[in-house]
């Protein structure tokens, strides 16, 4: 505590004893690694999910049987005779809560062959940002319309609205892009899909994660 006066290494000892959390302006004094400008919300967690899941193979999507792997990548691409992708990473479309994908992503075994083949170069995200709009659907059937309103897995999956208050959004984004930090390759690239209304938080949130230093630029 040698930055700190005595009256404040007291304040500090008073804190840790009482069990309750050390103030801000200490955290930065007492500890290395500190950080300029940080973003803070209530229940704020560097923790993120570790759960594995497996992957459920719904549909298969078939690779043209025409095109044949070079022999650096007849591993990813091995097909059968009916032209059907064996194993790899590639080609998949996964449904399911991300938070859930990406933690299995990096803790189960495809991170293994992802990181075989160079890592993840490329990830393009477009979170809720609090449009206020549903996705519902007008359907005209002969002379009548009808109104297709989002099912229940629609409506959690793709509704763009945010009804739980900012530090709600902000947990639940800053967890999801740790987990893309740490399956995002070196040389890799992030692109976030945002408007005014969240921009100034994920702009923050993508600074303490990934670094200030590392923002490329915004596109209008």
């Amino acid at each position: 505590m040698a930055h700190l006066t005595k009256q404040e290494q007291q304040e500090v000892i008073r804190f840790i004893e009482a069990g309750k959390p050390v103030p801000d302006k200490y955290r930065f004094l007492l500890f290395e690694n500190k950080r300029e400008v940080e973003l803070v919300w209530n229940g704020k967690t560097d923790k993120v999910t570790e759960v594995v899941l497996p992957f459920q193979t719904i549909e298969q999507v078939d690779e043209p049987r025409t095109e044949k792997p070079t022999n650096q990548q007849e591993d990813l691409f091995a097909m059968d005779s009916r032209g059907r992708q064996l194993k790899g990473w590639t080609n998949k479309l996964i449904w399911g809560d991300n938070k859930l994908i990406l933690s299995s992503l990096k803790n189960g075994p495809l991170r293994e062959e992802i990181e075989r083949q160079g890592g993840i170069k490329l990830i393009y995200i477009d979170p809720p940002f609090d449009v206020g709009a549903d996705f519902s659907m007008d359907i005209s059937i002969g002379d009548d319309k009808l109104t297709k309103k989002p099912g229940i897995l629609e409506e959690l999956a793709y509704r763009d609205t945010w009804g739980h208050g900012a530090d709600s959004f902000i947990s639940m984004i800053y967890e999801r892009l740790v987990l893309m930090r740490d399956l995002l390759a070196d040389d890799g690239s992030i692109y976030v899909h945002c408007d005014w209304r969240t921009n100034s938080y994920i702009r923050l949130i993508l600074d303490e994660i990934f670094g200030r230093e590392y923002f490329v630029n915004q596109i209008e």
